[in-house]
């Protein structure tokens, strides 16, 4: 039985978003009328669709009853994540034909990597990369010779942009595709340590490349807890996935299965003319699932921003509100890194996601009724994949954590409140990431620091000017201003300020990525200082106060005085050209504020 609080968010969702979410539905309900894609194309269209293609495919293709898969992939070979994804579409293509179906791939999207791009002038063109991801799916799909899509994506906006995109298709079926985390490396907490090292000055470049390399040091997902392994965590709790592949490693003879399985599915669903498609699958009941395990895990603050625009993709007005309602009585059930020192590998090891599908189903936190991909109710995922032979077998998960240090019980949990918080005050509404923040560190009281860039942080850090207790206040990294960065850069000065004993924080409306660490951080601030908001109006010496525990960030300063200062704005020093960023002004003129989503494709 799902607990009245849960129920209540999800009811206040559902009325809110009545309106809205009904247009969706007719959208979607005219597409699926129209009938197969194909059948409404001309000799000429079709043709031309498959001109290149085998016989074989050739000989089916004006049929409207022979199924055709569109793959949509984010391969490349340079990040780690998506190069698993090369082979893929030979995968599937053949399992589709052992199936009496055929696979064609559709488009490639962009995938850019905020490790690579992080404190550089890239990471400006990030946030946006998720939109323009969502278009380049649309632009795939739009040839409509299409009766199921398989999205291949992991990372940081790649699988929300796949989302949002295959919904504009929401009358089709629509499977996600992982590729699974790399293996363990270096421990994360000894990675945390060097980077530490080398910012007090102790070790030079040449160890922290080998330890960072030793990290990052194969095909695979990144293995801490960021937003690349968040998203695949949500993808099985909104039931895109098929169960239990979220984190199985790469290059594997389970993970080529599950991938195969993932093609034989989709021609299965394309077929059961009464399986629920995409947008009517993902509906108010599904996206609160994704928001309480968000909360119950501790994951990615990135995510306050993708679900919001996932779901306004699908008709549904989801608002921080709703994260901070169900906040208060979700609780924390895994310590991953870097809300604790183990990696999603660990975490799997553990018991992983059937575990935590289980308790937080036993203990009433999560919708059971929902439909997915696998044809039955959120149940369904507290099962395992298992290669026996040639033969995948999904068996039930572990009852009992394997280690309680990593994944509890949603009875006996790690704390009794989810992993995310919003903060209000007279600076606005802002996210913070508590879980990964002892207790000791949860509240800050100091004197505002206040820069216009991490350069210009970085310059006083290293200057010996900020051996203090200060409120670092970064202000103009809002998504109008310059597509709002992440801020990661700025961790290992301020984790190392905190381990000397000095009382720190960050105050931004900027973002710090899905491994938000140690140092108490309100990100998203908004209104955005380009927006009017009171960040801008903060002056340095101004007391700022940060209780996590209670949700509140707000300045010592009155309104009047606030309200006379004016926001006496200064630009941000970064430059609006170079690495690409001219070409999204137009984007940064567009987009919605961060507590909306940071959306730029759909008008107010």
């Amino acid at each position: 039985m799902v607990r009245k609080s849960i129920q209540d968010v999800t009811r206040r969702i559902a009325e809110r978003s009545r309106e809205t979410r009904l247009a969706y539905l007719e959208q979607i309900k005219a597409a699926r009328e129209a009938g197969p894609n194909r059948a409404s194309l001309s000799c000429g269209n079709l043709a031309h669709a498959c001109a290149a293609s085998p016989d074989a495919v050739k000989a089916f293709y004006p049929d409207k009853g022979a199924v055709n898969i569109g793959i949509v992939s984010a391969y490349n070979d340079m990040l780690s994540a998506h190069q698993p994804l090369k082979d893929y579409p030979d995968l599937i293509k053949a399992a589709a034909r052992e199936e009496g179906a055929f696979a064609q791939f559709a488009g490639g999207v962009p995938a850019m990597c905020d490790g690579v791009t992080q404190g550089q002038d890239g990471m400006d063109l990030s946030l946006f990369s998720r939109d323009v991801i969502a278009m380049a799916t649309g632009v795939a799909l739009s040839h409509n010779v299409f009766d199921a899509v398989l999205c291949l994506g992991v990372c940081d906006k790649i699988v929300p942009g796949l989302l949002i995109g295959a919904l504009a298709f929401g009358h089709l079926p629509v499977i996600f595709v992982p590729a699974g985390p790399m293996p363990s490396g270096l421990p994360n907490d000894e990675k945390a340590r060097i980077r530490q090292e080398f910012a007090r000055g102790a070790i030079g470049r040449d160890e922290l490349f080998a330890a960072e390399s030793a990290s990052y040091h194969s095909p695979g997902t990144c293995t801490f807890y960021g937003t690349a392994n968040t998203n695949q965590m949500l993808m099985e709790l909104m039931g895109l996935h098929l169960p239990g592949t979220a984190f199985i490693n790469p290059g594997t003879p389970l993970r080529e299965a599950l991938t195969r399985e993932a093609a034989r599915r989709a021609v299965a669903l394309a077929r059961d003319a009464s399986h629920p498609p995409l947008g009517q699958q993902l509906d108010e009941r599904a996206f609160v699932n994704a928001v309480v395990g968000l909360l119950a895990t501790g994951g990615s603050t990135n995510l306050t921003l993708h679900l919001l625009a996932m779901a306004k993709a699908a008709g549904i007005h989801l608002t921080w509100q709703d994260f901070a309602d169900l906040s208060e009585c979700v609780p924390l059930v895994t310590r991953i890194y870097p809300n604790g020192k183990a990696d999603v590998n660990h975490f799997h090891a553990a018991g992983g996601f059937a575990f935590l599908v289980r308790t937080l189903l036993d203990e009433g936190y999560l919708h059971e009724d929902v439909s997915t991909i696998a044809g039955a109710g959120l149940r369904r995922y507290q099962q395992e994949p298992f290669l026996v032979g040639e033969c995948l077998e999904w068996r039930d998960g572990a009852d009992t954590s394997l280690d309680p240090d990593i994944l509890r019980p949603a009875s006996g949990p790690f704390q009794p409140t989810g992993g995310l918080k919003m903060l209000t005050g007279n600076l606005g509404r802002s996210i913070i990431k508590l879980s990964a923040v002892k207790e000791p560190h949860r509240f800050v009281e100091a004197p505002a620091a206040v820069f216009r860039d991490q350069d210009e942080f970085l310059s006083a850090f290293e200057a010996g000017k900020l051996h203090r207790d200060f409120v670092a206040v970064l202000r103009n990294q809002g998504p109008k201003a310059n597509g709002m960065p992440e801020l990661h850069k700025l961790t290992p000065a301020l984790g190392l300020l905190q381990d000397l004993g000095y009382r720190v924080a960050l105050v931004t409306d900027g973002r710090m990525s899905g491994a938000s660490g140690k140092v108490p951080a309100a990100i998203h601030v908004s209104p955005e200082a380009l927006s009017d908001g009171n960040i801008a109006r903060i002056r340095d010496g101004d007391v700022i106060t940060l209780d996590g525990e209670k949700g509140v960030l707000q300045v010592q300063v009155d309104r009047e005085t606030l309200e006379r200062r004016g926001t006496e704005n200064p630009s941000p020093n970064r430059s609006a050209f170079g690495s690409g960023r001219e070409l999204f002004a137009g984007m940064r003129e567009r987009v919605s504020s961060a507590e909306t989503g940071a959306v730029t494709l759909f008008s107010s």
